[in-house]
């Protein structure tokens, strides 16, 4: 089995983003996202200019065609996309679930407040009948 120069660094591409998955995340990652979208307008604009460029490319990389080229590139950047998307849309999740969780303990404590418990006498907490958790 003969590897290609395109092989590895597609392979190398896929480790990285799936690398992504672990990484913290922040302004470094929003701006290296724009620098991607920057670039990805970028080539589209220089490959409707310059269409045989990609079959030079490609013949560089060592893939036979420049549409084939194109296709991995586009690859590339869906999987980098959907990595993002899901990195994101996990952030929004645990964000929401922090939101409903204070939401909880913010209500229970209007409803239920710590004085009118203790105020109750000797009838201890269980009077005030079960507490929300």
């Amino acid at each position: 089995m003969k590897i290609v120069l395109i092989q590895v660094l597609l392979i190398a591409v896929v480790v990285a983003v799936a690398a992504r998955l672990f990484r913290s995340r922040g302004a470094r990652s929003q701006a290296l996202r724009r620098l991607g979208l920057l670039l990805l307008a970028g080539f589209a604009v220089v490959s409707i200019l310059f269409p045989d460029l990609w079959n030079r490319i490609a013949g560089l990389a060592g893939v036979g065609r420049g549409t084939d080229m194109v296709l991995y590139a586009l690859v590339v950047a869906f999987l980098s996309y959907t990595v993002t998307s899901y990195l994101r849309f996990r952030e929004i999740e645990t964000r929401y679930t922090r939101l409903a969780r204070r939401l909880a303990l913010d209500e229970a404590e209007r409803d239920f407040p710590p004085q009118a418990r203790s105020a109750g006498g000797d009838a201890g907490p269980e009077a005030d009948g079960p507490r929300p958790r």
